[in-house]
């Protein structure tokens, strides 16, 4: 698989990623067995870039990919992200900080982080004082490279005057296009994208199905697209989607991320599944370019992304 060089330090990652948010969050019930299986299916396959969060089962998902890759470790970079609290409030203080990155450095089981992020902006830290955090780390040899996540023009602006910021993370997809006026700025000072929820959280995936399919702590339960005023809209939008992905010989799913690697050279999707055939197929979409005409018929299809906002 190609590599993709994100920020002017140095972090060079996969076209494609892998998000294991799902091995142990948010998606209804997980099986170890599986998840494992599918993670070190997407390094056969190519995949050397990782990405969970201390939310992330509050630890759990972090120590199953750390269990994942441990025979490959020196293979791939791993992303971890820090900043919320169990009752989903927001905690970047430094002191916490520490805490959560040792914590994540015990469940990784490595050394290292290669990658680590503020999960949310934190509206009672300035970003000046997280990132100053963040620096400690990068100076002891723990974290290599600094990355936000969710955040917006100013907060990327005054981060990167405390220490360079090589990525962001943000949701982006064919139905979710509200971070495009962040990349003149990401542009402007050298940082890299990887875009979240690149398959919409599955909508995209080929296989979407109505709210009542999904089990009851699905949090796709609470999403607008999947509200009964949006839903019927939205699978029109994938019908007219899967139509053009088929022409082109691919799956939705692979026009999907093939339209985001073409929107941008720093842009890498990270998309997570826990079925051995959906990560094959997610992998080939590295394969398909989509040239400027397709990015237009695309456009057509779907001008504002997917009706009930990206922003869930």
């Amino acid at each position: 698989m190609q590599t993709r060089t994100l920020g002017a330090q140095g972090l060079t990652l996969s076209a494609i990623g892998y998000g294991a948010m799902g091995t142990a969050f948010a998606y209804g019930p997980s099986d170890d067995t599986e998840s494992i299986a599918a993670i070190r299916r997407a390094h056969e396959l190519g995949v050397t870039h990782f990405d969970t969060a201390e939310l992330y089962g509050w630890g759990e998902g972090e120590k199953l990919l750390g269990h994942a890759l441990a025979p490959i470790r020196d293979e791939v970079t791993i992303a971890t992200k820090f900043g919320f609290t169990e009752t989903w409030g927001t905690n970047s203080r430094p002191e916490h900080i520490r805490e959560v990155v040792d914590n994540s450095l015990r469940n990784l089981n490595t050394d290292t982080i290669d990658l680590l992020y503020q999960h949310m902006p934190d509206p009672n830290v300035p970003v000046e004082d997280v990132v100053g955090a963040m620096k400690e780390f990068v100076d002891a040899g723990k974290v290599k490279y600094l990355g936000l996540s969710n955040a917006d023009e100013d907060t990327i602006r005054r981060a990167h005057a405390v220490h360079p910021i090589s990525a962001l993370q943000n949701q982006y997809s064919i139905f979710a296009l509200d971070t495009e006026p962040l990349f003149p700025v990401l542009e402007e000072l050298g940082i890299g994208f990887v875009a979240y929820s690149p398959i919409a959280r599955g909508f995209l995936s080929g296989g979407v199905k109505s709210i009542d399919h999904y089990d009851a702590n699905d949090f796709r339960r609470q999403l607008a697209w999947w509200k009964p005023e949006n839903f019927d809209v939205n699978v029109a939008i994938v019908e007219e989607l899967t139509k053009f992905a088929e022409s082109k010989g691919a799956t939705l799913s692979q026009l999907a991320l093939a339209w985001l690697l073409a929107k941008k050279d720093y842009i890498v999707p990270i998309p997570g599944s826990r079925n051995l055939d959906r990560v094959t197929e997610n992998v080939a979409a590295a394969e398909f370019t989509l040239p400027a005409e397709d990015l237009a018929r695309i456009a057509e299809i779907a001008p504002v992304g997917g009706i009930g906002g990206s922003r869930d």
